[in-house]
C-alpha cells in the first residue's frame, strides 16, 4: 500500500476511536470502538477486500448514526465515496420506527455493493456478540434480512457464504449460553 492509501484508513481508525470514545457495547464493558475495528477486520481479513476507502467506511460505519458526526464532516475528512458508503449504512432516525427498517433496507439495496459488504461484516460481528436470547433472536433476524438483501449480489457470494457458515456455527453456541 502506498502512503495515501494507508493514510485514509489510519485516519478513519483514529477518527472513529475519538467519536466513539465514551461508548460501550451492550455488555456494558467492551469499548464500542472494538465493533467498528472488528467489522473492518472482517471486511479485510475474512472477506478479502483491501480497498482502503471501503475499510475506512467500515471503521466509520456507525459514526453518523451513533455520534454527533454528519455526512459533511465525513465528506470533508474522507471524501465523497467514504461519506456515501457510511450514509448508505445509516438509518434515518427521524422516521417512525415502524417504517425505519423498511426504508433502511431499500436504501441499502439501492446503494453500492460495498456498503452491503460492510453490512454483512457488521451483522457477522453482531452475531458473535449476541449473548442473551433477545440478542440472539435479533441477530438471527438480521442475518436473514441481510442475506435476503444480498441474494442477487454476485460480488458478495463469498462473503454471504462466510456469514452463513459462521452463523451456522455460532447460533447453536449462543443458544446454549443464553
Amino acid at each position: 500500500m502506498n502512503e495515501t492509501t494507508t493514510d485514509i484508513w489510519m485516519r478513519a481508525a483514529s477518527f472513529a476511536a475519538w467519536k466513539h470514545r465514551h461508548q460501550v457495547r451492550k455488555d456494558g464493558k467492551t469499548p464500542y470502538i472494538a465493533h467498528p475495528f472488528r467489522v473492518a477486520m472482517i471486511v479485510r481479513d475474512t472477506f478479502g477486500c483491501t480497498d482502503a476507502e471501503v475499510l475506512a467506511a467500515a471503521l466509520l460505519h456507525d459514526t453518523i448514526e451513533d455520534t454527533q458526526t454528519d455526512f459533511d464532516e465525513l465528506h470533508k475528512h474522507f471524501g465523497e465515496r467514504v461519506a456515501l458508503l457510511v450514509a448508505t449504512l445509516t438509518k434515518n432516525m427521524s422516521l417512525p420506527s415502524a417504517h425505519r427498517e423498511e426504508h433502511y433496507d431499500r436504501q441499502l439495496a439501492a446503494g453500492p455493493w460495498e456498503a452491503r459488504l460492510i453490512k454483512l461484516a457488521d451483522v457477522l460481528d453482531n452475531t458473535v456478540d449476541a449473548s442473551t436470547t433477545a440478542m440472539i433472536e435479533k441477530a438471527n433476524g438480521l442475518v436473514r434480512r441481510v442475506l435476503a438483501l444480498t441474494e442477487a449480489d454476485a460480488p458478495l457470494a463469498a462473503a454471504r457464504a462466510v456469514l452463513l457458515a459462521r452463523h451456522a456455527l455460532i447460533a447453536p453456541i449462543n443458544r446454549e449460553s443464553a
